[in-house]
């Protein structure tokens, strides 16, 4: 991944329906909003999508056809504790993603290799930061705070 499209990672909204209604907005390097946090509680949380691999475009029927498979592998986890809808927002672009409570990041990198995604965004619990884990740097972390 080169640093444009790291700096365009980086600087993405990544929004989740709330089962109430209305929507909870994720951003790398900060705090799960507190509605999110509820959901997750103690648990490890992803936000993850099928549309766009590699980041190069997909016709809208094939990327919504990919995301239905995500959708269903998910499901399959069996640490799985919630699902909700989302969707990343950049700079001209959007795509569908979901987020998903209990799915620590053996089984997110799984799906993310899977699926041909350069990153996700996750986090250890309600109380941790988002995170921005590279499929080309596992090992990297990026919207952590020094220190």
């Amino acid at each position: 991944m080169d640093e444009r499209l790291l700096a365009a990672y980086l600087a993405s909204a990544y929004q989740v329906r709330l089962p109430q209604g209305g929507r909870a907005t994720i951003r790398i390097g900060e705090p799960l909003p507190q509605a999110l946090a509820e959901l997750a509680g103690a648990q490890a949380w992803g936000f993850i999508t099928a549309w766009n691999p590699a980041s190069s475009p997909h016709p809208r029927r094939w990327n919504r056809q990919v995301q239905r498979e995500l959708l269903a592998a998910l499901r399959e986890l069996p640490a799985a504790r919630l699902i909700r809808a989302g969707a990343g927002f950049g700079n001209g672009w959007r795509e569908s993603s979901l987020f998903i409570v209990g799915a620590d990041t053996t089984a997110l990198d799984t799906l993310a290799r899977r699926f041909g995604q350069h990153a996700y965004v996750h986090g250890d619990g309600a109380g941790g930061r988002a995170l921005l884990r590279r499929m080309d740097k596992p090992d990297s972390v990026f919207g952590q705070s020094p220190g």
